[in-house]
């Protein structure tokens, strides 16, 4: 089973990974910084246009992000 903690795990990995600034991220993908914070904190999940645009900006592959590769 997916579980969100491992999303926002490998979501907070590659963000670091891409050198980004949370603020520089959330111009990119049209959110506010304090979006980035909740998804990187846990307490909010991107929707799935927005995860879709974090994944283009960070060149991500979806798949591995979502740990779909672990199942």
């Amino acid at each position: 089973m997916i579980m969100t903690e491992q999303i926002r795990v490998k979501l907070q990995e590659a963000i670091k990974q891409s050198d980004m600034t949370q603020n520089e991220l959330a111009e990119r993908i049209g959110v506010i910084q304090q979006s980035v914070a909740q998804y990187l904190s846990g307490r909010a999940l991107p929707s799935l246009s927005t995860f879709a645009n974090i994944c283009a900006v960070l060149d991500l592959d979806a798949n591995e992000i979502l740990c779909i590769a672990d199942y």
